[in-house]
């Protein structure tokens, strides 16, 4: 069965020149999460030329889209691909760099916008998986469902679209599967995927301190929030190395501390921006437990005058493959990629919120990650053993200078997509 859908999606391929023009807008024309109206327009445009679609819902959860094909009886498939940009300043020199700044709607600052985790590419790839797969609508039976999420960034778009009644409201029938993908820092036309936990969950919070303000002349007056701040971030390193089991997978990040404007003037509060990131529930309770227990004794320690404030800002769920729907796919993917696709690749500390458009009505899901970095630097890279040269000197995810190349990470990431779908839509 598996060669047999190869052998349809590499007799249905489309010319995919239209859709590279396309993605070259989409990352010059990037918008912040929640902002992404523009960018959800020209989607919903696109989806309705096909004429194929029986309904397009727009406005889900804030900018969020879903369009329906219903083909005949048979299964109900989810396709996901996230549509939010960074507020990043593009260091690419790409003859398409965004020059954008938006106001962010987080703080109300203005600040310049990129496409620099990949978003543009997926949702370039799911239009044109959804023209291939309309075009061959003989060879599959089932229904269709192709939904554009706002606001991956900040974890909260899929949350909201499903508050907003996806499922629940007749916007959408709920799938039977949930399938989407991330262009990563691998070989480009390659793809991997894995069961089980594929991405670990992410959780920010800011944590504010109190001191008591001053000169900086008369230190003796005051709580010096700074030094209480730095005691805290110090100790914070120490939670990984000392309290988690070697054999786990946590990170703890401090991404920011601010505490005062100018030098001379000691602070009444620091704030500290912190991020980790767990496998495990009770390794996140564990984290959780452990940063209230050190900031509270910093803070009694130092003397501060009041309670510390702690404010989640994000939450990221881990991302868990069902391993029957992992297999079904691997066995699609290995078929048609070949050697370009790892059934069994690592598992990364980056996160998404893409696993909570299923497990809100325990909808097994599966994701895959799609390479997008130049076969040729990827190759030189690792063929260069001499040289300090790393997979790690590659700009990532998250860089000014990501750039992943158009071909063939749009050819392997529409087949990833296509072949998703027919592996259980299939006659």
């Amino acid at each position: 069965m598996a060669q047999n859908l190869s052998n349809i999606l590499k007799s249905a391929s489309i010319d995919l020149t239209p859709y590279e023009a396309l993605y070259k807008h989409f990352h010059a024309n990037p918008e912040l999460s929640q902002q992404e109206k523009v960018t959800s327009q020209t989607l919903t445009a696109h989806l309705s030329q096909l004429n194929a679609f029986d309904e397009i819902h727009t406005n889900i959860g804030g900018f969020g889209l879903a369009g329906v094909l219903r083909n005949g009886p048979g299964k109900t498939i989810l396709l996901r691909a996230d549509m939010d940009a960074l507020p990043v300043k593009e260091l690419t020199n790409l003859p398409y760099a965004s020059t954008v700044t938006m106001q962010d709607a987080v703080d109300g600052i203005e600040k310049p916008v990129m496409h620099a985790c990949g978003h543009d590419m997926h949702i370039t790839c799911l239009l044109a998986a959804a023209e291939t797969l309309v075009r061959i609508q003989h060879a599959w039976s089932g229904t269709l469902i192709v939904l554009f999420q706002p606001d991956e960034e900040r974890g909260g778009g899929a949350q909201a679209m499903v508050d907003d009644g996806l499922y629940l409201d007749d916007k959408i029938p709920i799938p039977d599967y949930v399938l989407g993908q991330h262009v990563m820092r691998l070989r480009a036309g390659s793809i991997g995927s894995r069961p089980g936990t594929i991405m670990a969950a992410a959780d920010s919070l800011k944590i504010t301190v109190f001191g008591r303000g001053g000169h900086g002349s008369l230190p003796h007056h005051t709580v010096d929030p700074a030094l209480l701040a730095a005691h805290i971030v110090v100790r914070l390193q120490g939670i990984v190395s000392r309290e988690i089991d070697p054999s786990d997978v946590a990170v703890v990040t401090v991404g920011s501390l601010q505490a005062g404007q100018t030098e001379n003037i000691i602070a009444d509060r620091a704030e500290i921006g912190l991020d980790f990131r767990t496998v495990k529930i009770e390794t996140r309770q564990k984290i959780i437990a452990a940063v209230q227990r050190i900031v509270e004794a910093e803070c009694l320690a130092s003397g501060s005058p009041k309670p510390p404030i702690f404010k989640p800002t994000r939450r990221f769920p881990p991302t868990l493959n069902d391993k029957q729907v992992a297999a079904q796919l691997a066995g699609s993917f290995e078929t048609h990629f070949g050697e370009d696709f790892d059934p069994d690749t690592p598992r990364t500390n980056v996160s998404e919120d893409f696993s909570t458009l299923a497990t809100c009505k325990d909808i097994p899901s599966c994701f895959w990650f799609l390479g997008g970095i130049d076969p040729d630097l990827w190759d030189r890279v690792h063929s260069d053993q001499a040289s300090s040269s790393s997979t790690e000197e590659i700009p990532g995810n998250h860089s000014a200078l990501f750039a992943p190349v158009i071909q063939p990470t749009m050819r392997a990431g529409v087949d990833a997509l296509c072949l998703g779908a027919l592996t259980f839509l299939g006659k």
